[in-house]
């Protein structure tokens, strides 16, 4: 086996390819990029009848050259099986950063249905931990709009994985619409899936719904909200030793909240790095503040 130069037009598609997507604008700078330096990495093909060859690894550079114009690609050329070949190609497509969940979910289903791989043994094969495997498959019998919500915001994938324990189709659908609004943080969704949210008081105010939750007043995006992250701002007490009380339990009870979440499977793996250094910001800003509030305790200053 060594690299070869190939014609572009005796390379065929692979039909198993894993990925279901190739995002055109991406596609379009590499394009760009071969034209100027050429294709830096060759393709991966093995042979079939007709003098022709089947890709298994490096679609997305095929694909760029024959944008490009190229008439020719670098190609490793080697006889390996259909089981082998399909592990290459969902190698390769994992190792990418920008693979959605959802593609990664539909491979890891492929390689359990079509090729007989017990969850165990893909995790071992592919160096991943079983949790995060199951996590991943959750998605792949997904409803639509939970399916859909990951689709559109990649922030929220901790919340499919809440909304999947959702049983009704319209309660789901509703909850699944407010968090791609950025109107339920992770912990909201928590409290109205497992009913400790606050219901209407009254049945006639007109604003009930027919679970019994109340409506909730739209709520303008903030830049918390933008980046995926709706901090809760609880309701201001009053004053007294006993709303001091009450105020250091909410307090308790939010940390504990966050660090739940972060904790929380493929939490970490799924924020965006815009979005980790924007929740940063938020922490950092929090911590100011709390900063300040300890100083007024030490120094005993009531204004």
């Amino acid at each position: 086996m060594g690299v070869r130069m190939l014609p572009i037009d005796r390379i065929d598609s692979n039909p198993e390819q894993p990925r279901l997507a190739f995002d055109e604008e991406t596609l379009q700078e590499l394009s760009a990029s071969i034209r100027e330096h050429g294709v830096l990495q060759p393709i991966l093909v093995r042979p079939i009848a007709g003098n022709r060859y089947q890709l298994i690894a490096g679609e997305r550079r095929w694909r760029a050259s024959k944008t490009a114009g190229r008439e020719t690609i670098p190609a490793l050329v080697d006889d390996i099986d259909d089981e082998t070949a399909l592990e290459i190609s969902i190698i390769e497509n994992l190792q990418r950063e920008d693979l959605s969940p959802l593609d990664e979910a539909a491979m890891y289903d492929r390689m359990i249905r079509d090729h007989g791989y017990s969850v165990r043994k893909l995790a071992q094969k592919l160096g991943k931990d079983k949790g995060y495997l199951e996590n991943r498959l959750r998605l792949a019998d997904a409803p639509p709009e939970v399916r859909e919500l990951v689709s559109v915001r990649k922030d929220t994938l901790s919340h499919a994985y809440e909304l999947l324990k959702v049983d009704d189709p319209k309660k789901r659908k509703r909850l699944a619409e407010q968090v791609a609004r950025g109107e339920l943080s992770l912990v909201k969704l928590r409290d109205r899936i497992e009913g400790r949210g606050a219901r209407s008081a009254t049945a006639d105010s007109g604003s009930e719904r027919d679970d019994g939750w109340a409506e909730e007043a739209p709520v303008e995006p903030s830049e918390e909200t933008q980046a995926g992250w709706v901090p809760v701002h609880p309701q201001p007490a009053p004053t007294g030793d006993e709303s001091l009380v009450a105020a250091k339990q909410q307090l308790a009870e939010a940390v504990e909240d966050m660090i739940s979440v972060l904790q929380a499977p493929d939490v970490m793996r799924s924020i965006p790095d815009t979005d980790r250094a924007n929740l940063a910001k938020y922490l950092t800003i929090a911590k100011l503040k709390l900063e300040n509030a300890i100083a007024v305790v030490r120094s005993g200053d009531r204004r």
